[in-house]
C-alpha cells in the first residue's frame, strides 16, 4: 500500500512539472504568433504604401478596420491576428499602447506603428522605420505615437 502511495505521489509531481512546462510552451507559441503577424504587417504596409490608389505614397488609413483601402489590404487584419494570439479581441487605432489588454495601430500620412502585449510580459512593437523590437513597458507611450521608442 505504501508503495502505491509513493507511485501516486511521484506521478502527481511529474504531472505538475509537465503542466507547468506546457503552459510555458503555450505562452511562447502565442508570442511567436504575435511577432510573426506583426512582421507580416510590416511587409503589407510597404505594399499598401506603394499601391494604395486612395492616398498614393502615404500610410493614411493603413490601420483602418476595412480590409481594403485604395484597392489594397490594410494591416488591421494582421495586427488583429496578433492581438487574438494574446486573447485581445480588437485593435485600438491612434491611441497609447500602455495597457497589457490593448493592441494598438497608429498611423498618419508619413508613418505608422503597431504594438501588441506579449503573453510572457512586455510588448512587441513594429513601425514604418523597419523597427521590430521588445519593450518591457509600452513602446507607444502617447496617443498617436508612430515610432516604437
Amino acid at each position: 500500500m505504501i508503495e502505491l502511495l509513493v507511485v501516486v505521489a511521484i506521478i502527481g509531481v511529474l504531472a505538475t512539472l509537465v503542466t507547468a512546462a506546457l503552459n510555458d510552451a503555450r505562452k511562447k507559441g502565442g508570442d511567436a504568433g504575435i511577432k510573426s503577424n506583426l512582421v507580416n504587417a510590416r511587409a503589407q504596409a510597404e505594399i499598401f504604401y506603394n499601391t494604395n490608389t486612395a492616398s498614393p505614397d502615404t500610410y493614411t488609413n493603413i490601420c483602418a478596420v476595412g480590409p481594403v483601402v485604395g484597392g489594397v489590404n490594410t494591416i488591421n487584419a494582421l495586427v488583429l491576428a496578433a492581438a487574438k494570439a494574446k486573447g485581445i479581441s480588437s485593435v485600438s487605432i491612434n491611441l497609447s499602447g500602455s495597457s497589457i489588454t490593448v493592441a494598438v495601430c497608429n498611423n498618419n500620412a508619413i508613418a505608422w506603428a503597431a504594438e501588441v502585449p506579449l503573453a510572457q510580459g512586455g510588448f512587441w512593437c513594429v513601425d514604418s522605420l523597419n523597427t521590430a523590437k521588445y519593450f518591457a513597458t509600452s513602446g507607444l507611450t502617447v496617443a498617436g505615437d508612430y515610432i516604437c521608442n
